[in-house]
Order: structure tokens, then C-alpha cells, then sequence
């Protein structure tokens, strides 16, 4: 692979790099020194990349392992219990969906690490279930068993009991519909 190519594939995954930092280390200042040190490693390692492989899985699990690496020399968390580096990472919409967006954060933040992660991938990245597990060093079993609790989780936790839940709420809803803007291709 040229270096030229190589360059180009990792400028294109530093949106997912950075989105997947921030929500590993609920800080998008880290988050951005964890995807500058993927970066570099990444550069300088380039001739470990076995082309015709996922770069996006590869580039994951060097992030990962970074920031596993720089955990364990803290020896601890980074704790958001107020919810201070949550807020950089978005804007601020209506004041519904502002909520809605706290309260699914507190939910997702108490999730184990394993299940959040594995969320954040799968759901949130788009990676597949196979590029979760090599990037977790996990099978493809364990992976779709934890995304499954973590939803379940996050399910109970923000008291969804029904598929009709999700998306927009009823009142939303309505007021579409006499809108003529229910999303029915009109």
C-alpha cells in the first residue's frame, strides 16, 4: 500500500477514532491526544497493516490498547459523576432532547466497561460484530451477548419497555402527523 493511500485512510477514520476516544475517556482533550498517539503509532508501525484487512478495526485497536495503557499508569477512572466533560461533547439542542441526551449518558455511563464499549462500537462506530471482537480479542458470541445486556440495560435504566419507546416521543408524534411531515416520503 502506498504511503500515499495509507495517509488518506487514516485522516478518513479520524472522526471515528476521535468519537470512540471520547467515549472511552469522557474527555475530549484526551480524546484527542489518544487519537494523535493512534495516529503516530499507526504511521510508524504502517508496514504491520496487512492491506485488504479492516484499517478502521486495526487503527480501533491501537486506540484501544492506548488507552487501556495509559489506565492502567493512572490507576484510575476518570470520573464525570457531574457530567463536566459529557457536556463538551455535544451541542445543546431543545431542552427535551438536551435531557433525553443527559439521562441516556448517566445511563450509558453506568454500564460495566465491557458492555459500553462494545455498545459504542457496534452502535454508535458501525463496526461489525467480527471487528468488535478482534478488536476486544474477544469471539464474535461474547460480543453480541454483551451488546444485547448493555441494551437491555440501557433499556430498563431509561424505562423503555416497548419498541413504540423509541424515536420520537407520541406528542412529537402527532404533531407530525397534522403536519403532514410524518416522514411517509411526502
Amino acid at each position: 500500500m502506498s504511503d500515499d493511500i495509507f495517509r488518506d485512510g487514516l485522516i478518513a477514520e479520524i472522526p471515528n477514532l476521535r468519537a470512540f476516544a471520547a467515549s472511552l475517556s469522557g474527555s475530549m482533550q484526551l480524546a484527542d491526544d489518544l487519537v494523535q498517539d493512534t495516529l503516530l503509532k499507526a504511521w510508524s508501525n504502517a508496514e504491520k497493516f496487512e492491506p485488504g484487512t479492516s484499517l478502521r478495526a486495526w487503527l480501533f485497536t491501537i486506540l484501544r490498547n492506548t488507552y487501556f495503557s495509559l489506565y492502567r499508569k493512572r490507576g484510575r477512572e476518570i470520573q464525570d459523576s457531574d457530567g463536566t466533560y459529557t457536556e463538551r461533547l455535544s451541542t445543546q439542542g431543545n431542552q427535551e432532547s438536551h435531557l433525553d441526551l443527559a439521562d441516556f449518558r448517566k445511563a450509558l455511563a453506568t454500564l460495566p466497561d465491557e458492555q459500553r464499549e462494545v455498545l459504542i462500537m457496534v452502535g454508535a462506530s458501525g463496526l461489525s460484530y467480527e471487528e468488535t471482537a478482534e478488536i476486544c480479542g474477544v469471539a464474535v458470541g461474547t460480543v453480541k451477548s454483551r451488546v444485547n445486556r448493555a441494551r437491555g440495560k440501557l433499556a430498563e435504566l431509561l424505562q423503555i419497555h416497548g419498541a413504540d419507546e423509541y424515536g420520537p416521543d407520541r406528542k412529537t408524534t402527532a404533531a407530525l402527523q397534522t403536519t403532514g411531515a410524518s416522514g411517509s416520503g411526502n
